[in-house]
């Protein structure tokens, strides 16, 4: 009898657990991109007419390194970028060669961003693996600390850009002849406070 008593205890146990654990699957999974996202390997960018105008006119406009956070969704092994909003960048934290946000895309109020976006001005070094090799560079590196899915280079007339499957692809732009700011120009700062950015869908 004991015996028996046990078996029903330990089988009404499991019962409970499965049933536990059923109901959790059907949970719906919070807002935003989650972490199995971040682990697909996208095979395409797609650039939105705005977030191309607004990649075009910052490149000519400065010849500082510029960041923005990209802010799209995914679809598929597609990576879809509506609209680029400015990182926050310290004025003097920008330079021809480096740019240091000083917080993130979402700390910055940017909600929806799939990746990070920045400049090399001169039109060079525009890859994440020194020519020949597979050996990483800085930016590679900095990829490789964040959590978004893809990361892009802006290079005059194209963007540069790393999967985490870290195989570099690149998106052509419309105009041919694009070519960086020359000096002098003001200097680059997109300084926004936590909480202060322009809601989704503004400029």
């Amino acid at each position: 009898m004991q015996a028996r008593r046990t078996w029903l205890f330990a089988t009404r146990g499991v019962v409970a657990a499965a049933g536990l654990m059923f109901l959790l699957a059907l949970q719906p999974e919070p807002a935003g991109i989650t972490s199995d996202r971040f682990d697909s390997h996208a095979r395409a960018l797609i650039l939105s007419d705005q977030a191309r105008r607004y990649l075009t006119l910052q490149y000519r406009s400065y010849p500082t390194e510029f960041m923005g956070c990209m802010i799209g969704e995914i679809h598929g092994n597609a990576v879809i970028v509506r609209r680029i909003a400015p990182a926050d960048v310290e004025p003097g934290h920008s330079t021809a060669t480096r740019v240091v946000p000083e917080q993130t895309c979402e700390d910055a109020g940017w909600a929806g961003t799939v990746g990070m976006i920045h400049s090399h001005p001169d039109g060079q070094r525009c890859w994440y693996f020194f020519p020949g090799t597979r050996v990483a560079s800085s930016d590679a590196h900095s990829f490789a600390r964040q959590a978004y899915p893809v990361d892009a280079i802006m290079c005059g007339n194209r963007v540069v850009w790393l999967s985490r499957d870290m195989v570099q692809q690149q998106v052509g732009l419309s105009d041919p002849d694009l070519r960086p700011a020359t000096p002098p120009r003001q200097q680059r700062g997109n300084r926004v406070q936590a909480g202060a950015a322009a809601p989704e869908g503004q400029d």
